[in-house]
C-alpha cells in the first residue's frame, strides 16, 4: 500500500512537470507577428486584407491603415489576399529568434481585363421596324426537317446517291429481261413506241435529266 502511494505521488508530481515543459516548448514556438500591408506602387496601407495561416482555421484582416497582428507558430505559412491584388505567401522561419516579429508586406496589383461595354442610344421607331424586318431568324428543327424532305431535295439526293442493293438488283434483272426478250433478233427501237415517249416526257418534267452539282 505504501508503494502504491509513492507511485501515485510520483505520478502526480511528474504530470505537472511534463505539462509545464510542454507548455514552455509550445510557448517558445509561438510568434506574435505585427506588421502593415502596403501597395507596392504607392506604399499606401491596404485595408481589409485577409491574413490567413494555411492549414489552420486562423486568420485576421488588416485595419484601415493596413496594420495587422496575428499569433502564429514557427514554420507556418501566411497567405495575404485582397481583391485587385495578387496573393502572396510568406513562410515564417523555424529558427526565428524571439517571440515577436514585425514585417512589412507589399502587394502587387493584379490586372484584370474585362470585356468592353458599348453604350448606344435608344433606337427610334423607324430604326426598330427596319431592324425587326431585316433580322434573319434561323430555322428551327421543324423547318430544317421540312426542307430536307422537300420533293426537289429528295430528287437531287436520288440522282446523286448510288443505288442500294435492292435497286441495283431490280435494275440488273430488268436489263437481263429486256436482253433475253430480244435474244436472237434485232432489239426493238423505242423511238417509235408511244409508251416510251410518254415515259420520256414524264421523266423530263420531273427533272430527271437535270444536271446536279
Amino acid at each position: 500500500m505504501k508503494k502504491i502511494i509513492q507511485y501515485i505521488s510520483f505520478f502526480l508530481f511528474l504530470v505537472p512537470v511534463a505539462a509545464k515543459a510542454q507548455f514552455e516548448t509550445y510557448k517558445d514556438s509561438v510568434v506574435q507577428v505585427y506588421g502593415v500591408v502596403m501597395s507596392a506602387d504607392s506604399l499606401k496601407g491596404l485595408p481589409s486584407v485577409s491574413i490567413m495561416v494555411k492549414g489552420r482555421n486562423q486568420m485576421t484582416i488588416s485595419s484601415e491603415q493596413g496594420v495587422f497582428s496575428i499569433p502564429i507558430l514557427r514554420g507556418d505559412v501566411i497567405e495575404f489576399t485582397s481583391v485587385g491584388y495578387k496573393p502572396k505567401q510568406v513562410t515564417i522561419p523555424r529558427d526565428l529568434v524571439g517571440n515577436e516579429q514585425s514585417m512589412i508586406q507589399l502587394m502587387v496589383e493584379d490586372t484584370v481585363y474585362l470585356p468592353a461595354t458599348i453604350i448606344k442610344k435608344r433606337p427610334t421607331r423607324e430604326e426598330f421596324e427596319r431592324d425587326f424586318v431585316t433580322t434573319s431568324v434561323p430555322n428551327d428543327n421543324e423547318e430544317i426537317a421540312r426542307q430536307n424532305l422537300s420533293e426537289n431535295n429528295l430528287r437531287a439526293l436520288m440522282a446523286t446517291y448510288p443505288k442500294d442493293g435492292r435497286e441495283a438488283t431490280n435494275y440488273y434483272l430488268k436489263q437481263n429481261a429486256q436482253k433475253y426478250y430480244s435474244a436472237g433478233q434485232l432489239p426493238p427501237q423505242n423511238i417509235f413506241n408511244p409508251l416510251a415517249w410518254a415515259e420520256f416526257i414524264k421523266a423530263w418534267k420531273r427533272g430527271d435529266f437535270k444536271q446536279t452539282k
